[in-house]
């Protein structure tokens, strides 16, 4: 199951996971009330849907003329389908009008209450919280109902699953239904009752899955998402009253998103093209010269943000990993493999010219080497999953680390590997897995097997496994198949990379 989750949600971009959920939710809704089993009028859900997702687009559009960018189409109609469940759909102009601003507000956000070309808030939660001092409209949070609740919990698992945010998700969730239960629990409530309303009858799940969980609201490191997860849970849940500030779920998202943004890049990271080379058959290194200076970990990955003429469905935003080392100087490197029939945003990224401008989003990524170098790693690479052992690889060569390494690389291709160069001169022990001729391996490099790497050969070859930390990167699949081998053959502390299935 998870081999076939992970396949498949991996050839879906996230834009089109999230948008799609939220089309079918708002779709089954508008059938539920025509047939009674959810209280919101049916006609006026049909009358707020279209002003919401049309405003909050409009709105994206005339933003990103006045600064000069591309629209992003599909984060301006999540963004409006989010205030369309959040706001108390109407027949009413002026309920209508409610909906109108705060899509409007919502998506102007996203260029107007930014730092340096970054947003701060969640949109949605920001245009629909003005309206608890705006006397017209409300937020009422109707998609709180136990008829969509199994969609809901369906989509917001998908969602978290495949930005590998679970952790998040049952921190938020635990603690935040904990308390309220606990509180009702305390003013005598019925415990039947109590998980029932927590569970069924509020906006938790979807508060989760669909806001919480927005990556460009999210700190980069783990600890720090967890930490925001707790701190909202709480605010989210505790009942308070600071003067004109009370509880609620869009402040607590609101004030989490202000901590949030204390952890992060503060800025949308500019660079310039600097060189792009195919270092392998179909694998390609493009070079970046950022603007300003750029810290990050070895290991970490960065969103580029790359809008051109007719994107595909896997939209205008990707994620890699970055392969240079941290160190590397004023440059910044990824690379990734380009098939024949590619994406259309690695066809426009390979036919930037030198010279040419691109954007980033930011920088997230926990998988990154412990800090003792005296602790023996097994870093182990499927395909281009290589790349985040080239950046820490390079990082440790560097700075003399002397980090008693050995990488496995795993691979179908019989070509040259990427970045064999930069593994003889560091000095990392290789063991090949694959159809690799024995005659085309460095010196000093072992061939494990020419077929998939299996246990008798890897316990031969790495007698030491259970004393070293894995670190595996690479598909999903191979991922899974790997992970099992390593744990039969005694590994213990594996850690995994988020692959997003570019």
């Amino acid at each position: 199951m998870k081999r076939w989750l992970d396949r498949t949600l991996g050839a879906v971009p996230m834009y089109t996971l999230v948008l799609g959920s939220l089309a079918v939710i708002a779709v089954a809704s508008i059938a539920f009330a025509f047939v009674g089993l959810i209280a919101a009028d049916p006609f006026a859900l049909l009358a707020s849907l279209p002003i919401a997702v049309v405003f909050s687009y409009v709105a994206s559009w005339l933003g990103a003329r006045i600064v000069r960018q591309r629209a992003h189409l599909e984060s301006s109609l999540i963004t409006g389908l989010l205030v369309f469940f959040i706001m108390a759909p109407s027949l009413q102009l002026d309920g209508l009008l409610s909906i109108a601003l705060a899509s409007t507000v919502a998506a102007a956000s996203k260029f107007l209450i930014a730092f340096r070309g970054r947003h701060i808030f969640n949109p949605a939660a920001l245009g629909a919280y003005v309206f608890y001092w705006i006397p017209i409209g409300f937020p009422t949070w109707w998609i709180g109902t136990p008829w969509l609740q199994p969609l809901i919990i369906i989509a917001a698992f998908l969602i978290l699953y495949r930005t590998q945010r679970l952790d998040l998700g049952l921190t938020f969730v635990v603690l935040a239904a904990s308390i309220r239960i606990a509180l009702t629990l305390a003013n005598g409530g019925d415990i039947a009752e109590a998980i029932a309303v927590t569970f069924t009858s509020s906006q938790l799940i979807f508060f989760v899955g669909f806001m919480l969980s927005e990556p460009l609201t999210l700190p980069p490191r783990r600890w720090q998402r967890l930490s925001v997860a707790a701190l909202v849970a709480l605010l989210f849940a505790i009942p308070f009253s600071i003067g004109p500030l009370y509880s609620d779920p869009l402040l607590a998202l609101l004030l989490g998103n202000l901590v949030a943004f204390a952890f992060t890049q503060r800025r949308t990271i500019r660079m310039t093209l600097t060189e792009t080379e195919e270092i392998a058959p179909g694998t390609w290194e493009l070079t970046f010269a950022p603007h300003r200076t750029l810290a990050f970990r070895a290991g970490q990955y960065i969103e580029l943000s790359l809008p051109h003429p007719s994107p595909d469905l896997r939209g205008a935003r990707r994620y890699f990993t970055i392969s240079s080392a941290p160190s590397a100087g004023a440059t910044l490197s990824i690379t990734f493999t380009a098939p024949e029939k590619s994406s259309s945003f690695k066809a426009a990224l390979l036919a930037l010219p030198r010279g040419a401008d691109v954007n980033a989003t930011g920088i997230w990524g926990d998988f990154v080497l412990p800090r003792k170098t005296t602790e023996p790693l097994l870093l182990v690479a499927g395909g281009i999953g290589v790349t985040p052992f080239a950046s820490q690889v390079a990082h440790s060569h560097l700075h003399d680390d002397e980090r008693d390494i050995v990488l496995i690389y795993a691979t179908s291709s019989t070509e040259t590997l990427p970045f064999t160069g930069l593994f003889v001169e560091a000095g990392v022990r290789v063991i090949v897995f694959g159809p690799q001729p024995v005659e085309s391996l460095p010196e000093g490099w072992v061939l494990g097997s020419e077929g998939r790497m299996n246990g008798d050969a890897l316990s031969a070859l790495v007698p030491d496994l259970a004393d070293r930390r894995a670190y595996l990167s690479g598909p999903p699949a191979l991922v899974n198949d790997l992970k099992a081998t390593l744990r039969a053959n005694g590994a213990r502390r594996i850690h995994t990379d988020y692959f997003s299935g570019y």
